[in-house]
């Protein structure tokens, strides 16, 4: 609308309203009597308005509407901005108030987006109402009209929290820009909060959210809302953890005295459970066990005083005199005294008479005579017995001999033994002489443990056995023993029963251990100490000790920049590692140095030995110990107990531990109920011995660990033996049986042994306590032909009460076959160290990544405790919670523990399931970079899974020998 235009509207609206006003002067002057009666209240009112119009806001393109109501009104008209609004755009109505009888006007207008961006004032587009009546005229107030937004963005998003319970979480949220100004609301978890239902939250502080009192519940993801009429907003979600710091429960029960007699120990336990450390709360401080020492009194058994004086003689001829069970008494579950507390006899040397008969003369001659017939007869008819017996054994033996068999019942030559079944041979088995199958010789992996760096998927411990086929015309065998019973120069304690029942087994191991078992036969088990040594620095690197399942993992990082340390490991030999260890404990696997001393590294190194334990932790004790400098024995740490100072893990064959001081280390055990079991590697060797018509069979019982099998492998090496049955393993529980070897099934037609001498046996302290030192026995067997070129035969290996294992010989003993190959030539592998990057699995980029992501507990709980949760090593968390890189520690955990794969999958796996789950809870507008999980995993892990050893100037591998 142009000025004029608005001009020559406003003087129309002008005149319009003078003559509306004179015209409605004379209608009141020409009808004031009757509007006087019909509307008494008009006179002296102005308008006022019933309704005016209200601020609006226009959302996107739609027009608002502002609307004005008064009473009595002749007229009304909007001016907006301070102009009126043309007549046409008016909406006007008009009714009759029934209650009052006035007039009243109802007038609407439409304000469109295009007319408020159009307007460029000082303030807001504004609209007023003008209403007249016969009196004058009122304005209503101001209407404001704006255009409603809302922006995208907060100007303050709400930031995750960690928390301890009972303290404050306040949030803060700042909503975006908007018109009208934005509401907030607070979800959790995406419902509603509201403090109305929880006196505990208040939301009603500058849009913030405060939670005065942090309870469990209130962990979980928070989200800020904004709204307006226009739009919703939703804000970063935020994060919040309740954690709780472990406490320690109340200190147990002291334990009993150990030991039942002497000094001992005694313990007591707590743990981090008062309350347990929950989302990633600090773990307990402080040890977990004590221990203190005791005096258990020791049983004193009752002695007998001396005896009183005789009392008079009495009508009975008899005297008697006492003793009391006082010298000293029986104290403390001692032994009361044995035999009688008084006796009686003649005090007349038989001269007493009663009734004038002899007292002492109570047997008539003729009870005399009868019993030395008895005693004649009985030992006549048993020198009778006897001669026919030997009578009719050469007889028939005679009559037999036709056969060329000397047949002996195999039953007969157990005596002494309880008896027994052999297991069933399955079915065409080539170790029986009608086996009706060819026979596979080839002797397997003994040990899956790998005995050097390189791959020798392609190589065997031992070589083939040779592949010897036998054709045999008769399947007519008997069990008869070669050699003469073993003699063991060592005192055979008799049986004795677990420390739970009794404490003559301890006292059984102690004789054990004061007399160590003298071998049968020349027996070199080397007195020399296995060494290895190798320089390391600042990358780290593994020292091994070949074929023995010994090794040492310096991480990297452990030795400071720029410095090298020259580090050994040596493996003790021989008895006196075993003789200061006390009470019922055995060495389950070999005692391991490593050194200098005066070590400083930065972080724990990795050490694996093998063992020979079924662990359980309700039948073995199993304990670290290490040596002191007066060479005794000191506690570690228990394998099932917490502990700060180390770590140990036990697998099913090697245990691994993380160390941060030199010395010597040995894992021993002590059995605490009858079903604990120690493993024994079983194997046969034989080899022709001077006489050229004579064979030796040697069976061996051993520690099942590599190391305790090189000793035999050293032995046996020198004898020019060759191994004649792939080695088996034989469960021998802590039950105080004995052990029984026994050959069974030679063809007596081929070969010829002495009767009885077909089984020997090793007490059960000779086998226990054999501390990693091999036990052997031989059977002598003699052909009768030289002709006779194959022995075929059964070795049985058996505990009383116990396990049974079957060793099955089929070999040939030609004089030729001492010139082969020995079985127990290993690979020549002589790499004994090797130092950088090639030593690990993980790359060091990837270690640091891995490092760098958990070792800084977040909100989303992704930290080391979760790491070592997924790799199964989250006991005894209290140690690596002590460590400056927990993360770095439970990586060469892992190391160590795979050593003999050559895959990563374990780790790829865990890393994978991590990166699932927080996709899962993780919002996909959250701002904040997740870790790439699945590009470690695919990306690296696995690249490194095929390499090989790279020839680097840190990873160049050491050779010694």
């Amino acid at each position: 609308m142009g000025a004029q235009t608005k001009g020559r509207y406003l003087s129309t609206m002008g005149l319009l309203i003078l003559v509306y006003c004179a015209v409605s002067v004379i209608s009141k002057g020409a009808t004031g009597d009757v509007q006087s009666d019909a509307q008494p209240s008009v006179q002296g009112t102005l308008p006022h308005f019933i309704q005016e119009p209200q601020d609006a806001y226009i959302v996107k393109s739609n027009p608002i509407k502002l609307r004005c109501r008064a009473a009595p009104a002749l007229q009304i008209f909007f001016k907006c901005n301070g102009e009126w609004v043309h007549q046409n755009e008016h909406f006007s109505q008009e009714y009759k108030d029934l209650s009052t009888g006035l007039k009243v006007r109802d007038v609407m207008i439409n304000v469109s987006r295009q007319q408020v961006e159009d307007f460029h004032g000082p303030e807001d587009y504004w609209c007023l109402c003008v209403a007249w009546s016969h009196l004058g005229t009122s304005k209503s107030r101001k209407a404001t009209v704006r255009i409603a937004y809302l922006r995208k963005n907060f100007e303050q998003d709400p930031q995750g929290k960690e928390v301890p319970i009972n303290g404050m979480i306040v949030l803060h949220c700042r909503p975006p820009e908007g018109v009208p100004v934005a509401e907030v609301e607070w979800l959790k978890n995406e419902e509603l909060l509201s403090s109305l239902t929880d006196d505990n939250i208040d939301t009603r502080a500058d849009h913030n959210l405060i939670i005065n009192e942090a309870r469990l519940s209130d962990s979980g993801n928070y989200t800020c809302l904004a709204s307006n009429t226009v739009a919703k907003r939703r804000s970063a979600t935020a994060t919040v953890i309740v954690y709780v710091n472990g406490g320690w429960s109340l200190w147990t029960e002291w334990s009993p005295c150990n030991v039942p007699c002497g000094r001992g120990v005694q313990k007591r336990s707590r743990t981090c459970t008062n309350p347990a450390p929950l989302n990633g709360g600090a773990f307990c401080e402080g040890m977990s066990v004590q221990k203190i020492t005791c005096n258990a009194l020791c049983p004193i058994d009752g002695g007998w005083d001396e005896w009183s004086e005789w009392t008079l003689c009495n009508s009975q001829c008899e005297r008697q005199r006492s003793r009391e069970c006082n010298s000293p008494a029986p104290r403390h579950r001692g032994k009361m005294c044995e035999g009688n507390s008084q006796t009686t006899e003649n005090c007349t040397d038989g001269l007493c008479t009663q009734n004038r008969k002899l007292l002492h003369d109570v047997k008539p001659q003729s009870m005399d005579s009868s019993n030395d017939v008895a005693l004649y007869s009985g030992l006549g008819a048993g020198i009778i017995a006897v001669a026919i017996l030997v009578v009719a054994v050469m007889l028939y033996r005679k009559n037999h001999s036709e056969y060329g068999v000397d047949v002996i019942d195999s039953s007969a030559l157990t005596g002494g033994f309880q008896s027994f079944n052999f297991k069933t041979t399955r079915q065409g088995n080539p170790l029986l002489l009608n086996s009706s199958m060819h026979p596979d010789l080839t002797v397997g992996r003994t040990y899956s443990t790998p005995l050097c760096f390189q791959d020798s998927t392609d190589k065997e411990l031992f070589d083939p056995l040779p592949d010897i086929k036998v054709k045999v015309q008769s399947s007519f065998m008997v069990s008869l023993g070669v050699a003469e019973r073993a003699e063991f120069h060592a005192k055979a304690p008799a049986e004795t029963f677990p420390r739970d029942l009794s404490q003559d087994y301890c006292s059984t191991v102690d004789r054990r251990k004061k007399g160590l078992l003298a071998l049968n036969g020349p027996f070199n088990t080397g007195k020399e100490e296995l060494r290895t040594t190798g320089v390391f620095g600042h990358p780290g690197g593994r020292l091994v000790v070949p074929n023995t399942g010994v090794s040492l993992l310096v991480p990297h990082g452990a030795v400071a920049e720029n410095m090298s340390w020259e580090m050994y490991m040596v493996i003790n030999q021989g008895e006196a590692s075993v003789q200061t260890l006390e009470g019922c404990e055995i060495l389950l696997g070999p005692e391991v140095t490593y050194g200098p001393p005066g070590l400083d590294l930065f972080c724990p190194v990795a050490m694996t030995i093998a063992h020979c334990a079924e662990v359980d932790a309700e039948n073995w004790n199993i304990q670290l110990k290490k040596k002191t400098q007066d060479s005794k024995w000191e506690e570690v740490m228990s394998v099932e107990e917490e502990c700060t100072s180390c770590y140990c893990l036990m697998d099913l064959t090697s245990c691994h531990l993380l160390l941060d001081q030199p010395g010597s280390y040995a894992l021993v055990g002590e059995p605490l109920t009858q079903a604990a079991i120690k493993r024994l590697k079983l194997a046969v060797f034989g080899s022709m011995e001077a006489s050229s018509m004579n064979y030796s069979l040697r069976v061996y019982c051993v520690d099942d660990t590599p190391h305790a099998f090189q000793g035999v492998v050293a032995a046996e090496k020198t004898r020019g033996g060759q191994l004649l049955e792939e080695p088996k393993t034989l469960p021998f529980r802590a039950n105080t049986f004995s052990l029984q070897v026994s050959i069974q099934d030679v063809p007596q037609f081929l070969w010829s042994i002495k009767p009885f001498t077909t089984c020997q046996e090793f007490s059960f302290p000779q086998v226990w306590c054999s501390n990693q030192q091999p036990l052997h026995c031989a059977f002598s067997l003699e052909r009768y032909s030289p002709a006779t070129s194959q022995l075929s035969c059964k070795i049985s290996v058996r505990q009383v009460k116990g396990h049974e294992q079957i060793l099955q010989v089929y070999t040939a003993v030609a004089k030729t076959e001492k010139e082969s190959v020995p079985f127990f030539m290993q690979t020549d592998c002589t790499i004994t160290s090797q130092t950088g990057p090639g030593a690990f699995k993980i790359p060091l980029s990837i270690c640091q990544r891995i490092c760098a992501t958990f070792d800084t507990a977040n909100a989303k709980g992704k930290d080391w405790q979760l790491l070592a949760q997924k790799l199964h090593l989250d006991r005894n968390l209290g140690y690596f919670a002590k460590q400056r890189s927990p993360s770095a520690v439970i990586l060469s955990l892992w190391e160590a523990r795979h050593q003999d794969t050559a895959d990563l999958d374990s780790l790829a796996s865990a890393l994978e399931e991590i990166g699932k789950i927080h996709s899962k809870s993780s919002p996909k507008d959250q701002d904040e970079p997740e870790p790439d999980f699945n590009h470690i995993q695919a990306g690296s892990l696995c690249g490194t899974g095929q390499r090989t050893s790279p020839k680097t100037e840190d990873s160049a591998p050491e050779y010694t020998g």
